[in-house]
């Protein structure tokens, strides 16, 4: 308790001795004229408000600013009273190029505390800095710059203040979700035994990496609840936002879960509602809900409707989102999508898949799929069968027509968003950055 407390106290025994005198000689002293009560009863009144008001305020301080736990290491923050000191700021105006250096910042200091948080030696963060910019960039980082557009717009539409601070929060944020993403890819890429990711090597194929690949998906993955440390600890969000991270690597997890297991299971068992299940839990959550939730958090939305009404929209979106990348899997080019299209080859539970095994192949087509779906490797003769299959089977106006049918469902959600006071300008920006994209 702070000393000014403590007088308060003092000043407010003495105001109960007050009231107590006063409440005993009440009957002597209304005859008092009403000016000299009013005083009498004011100096009584007076002490104990300021006494609530430096107790709420002393509590209010202690909820909003946290002590640090004791039994746990802590990042060194850049400078103790702002984290962000030195930063680059974020330019609306240069989105790509200023966000990109708030993430060779963050590299940065998340490589340079190691020697003396975790005493690593020098070779060791060496490495962990090549990794980090090896797998942490070079992607379109859609996920992470929508947190900025949603937080901005949201921020907006409450008719709050955006300074440069609050975008450089939520571009850290941003990279939060990219960093999720990437210790996802590094991981996804050696259990698919997948070839390139964003036009070059899969991290576990470069040179003296190989299962040292799994080890530094886990880096990555504690490197992103460090950033959240260093840079939200006093927020009063931050253990929203632990939370929210928390959830949905969870979620994705178990949506990578359900794709792996596709391995045990027979071609029968790949039905259209097992790709959903997947596609929702391993893309839609930590694509899409994620980057605005976050933004709505940070914006001081605590509304369970406007995040449930957020939350339905947006997972359409990661399903059709997902539906386009395996369309363009086997019709798109590896220059278009980055890498090369293995969904064949591994046996994936896709939407072309889906729709030519339950709804479209003849008997004969679905005995070759059975022989050879999973069983050929990428450019092999079979493979190249099935790629044709899916051409005469007419699945690109199938998708077609899927891809029409998604957008028009996603758009007759709008009423719902506006009405839980979320600007549909965010979900607006998602929609047109994916439909009918080609890459």
């Amino acid at each position: 308790m702070s000393s000014n407390t403590h007088f308060l106290s003092s000043v407010m025994s003495g105001t109960v001795v007050c009231v107590g005198l006063l409440a005993m000689n009440w009957g002597e002293l209304s005859v008092l004229p009403q000016h000299v009560l009013a005083q009498l009863v004011g100096c009584v009144l007076v002490p104990c408000a300021l006494l609530l008001i430096v107790t709420l305020k002393d509590q209010a301080e202690k909820i909003a600013k946290p002590q640090r736990y004791p039994a746990t290491e802590w990042p060194l923050p850049l400078d103790e009273g702002n984290p962000r000191e030195g930063y680059p700021k974020y330019n609306a105006q240069d989105s790509a190029g200023s966000f990109t250096k708030i993430c060779d910042k963050l590299i940065d200091e998340c490589v340079r505390d190691l020697d003396k948080t975790h005493e690593l030696p020098v070779a060791e963060k060496k490495w962990l800095k090549k990794m980090l910019e090896y797998n942490t960039k070079g992607g379109k980082m859609n996920r992470g710059l929508m947190v900025v557009v949603s937080g901005e717009k949201i921020f907006e539409s409450k008719g709050l203040p955006v300074d440069s601070d609050t975008l450089t929060k939520l571009a850290v944020l941003g990279w939060c979700i990219e960093w999720l993403q990437a210790w996802l890819l590094i991981a996804d890429d050696y259990m698919d035994d997948s070839q390139t990711r964003r036009g070059q090597p899969c991290w576990y194929k470069i040179d003296n990496v190989k299962q040292i690949a799994i080890n530094d998906a886990f880096i990555v993955e504690m490197f992103v609840f460090r950033v959240l440390k260093r840079h939200f600890w006093a927020e009063p969000y931050y253990h929203q936002l632990v939370d929210l991270f928390m959830e949905t690597t969870f979620q994705t997890e178990t949506g990578q879960l359900l794709d792996l297991q596709c391995m045990n299971l027979g071609l029968d068992d790949f039905t259209e509602k097992r790709w959903e299940l997947i596609v929702k839990y391993k893309t839609a959550f930590y694509s899409f809900y994620l980057p605005v939730a976050l933004g709505m958090t940070v914006a001081g939305v605590d509304d369970r409707k406007a995040y449930d009404a957020a939350r339905e929209p947006l997972i359409q979106m990661g399903i059709y989102f997902q539906a386009q990348d395996d369309f363009l899997d086997c019709f798109g080019t590896p220059e278009q999508i980055g890498k090369i299209g293995t969904d064949i080859q591994d046996k994936k539970c896709g939407w072309l898949f889906v729709k030519a095994y339950h709804s479209l192949a003849s008997p004969e087509q679905k005995k070759y799929l059975d022989k050879h779906y999973g069983q050929c490797k990428v450019d092999s003769e079979e493979e190249l069968a099935i790629r044709k299959m899916y051409k005469d089977l007419k699945l690109e106006d199938v998708y077609q027509k899927y891809e029409q049918q998604s957008y028009d469902e996603i758009m007759a959600m709008q009423p719902g968003v506006e009405a839980a006071d979320l600007p549909w300008a965010v979900f607006d920006v998602f929609l047109k950055k994916v439909y009918k994209r080609s890459k």
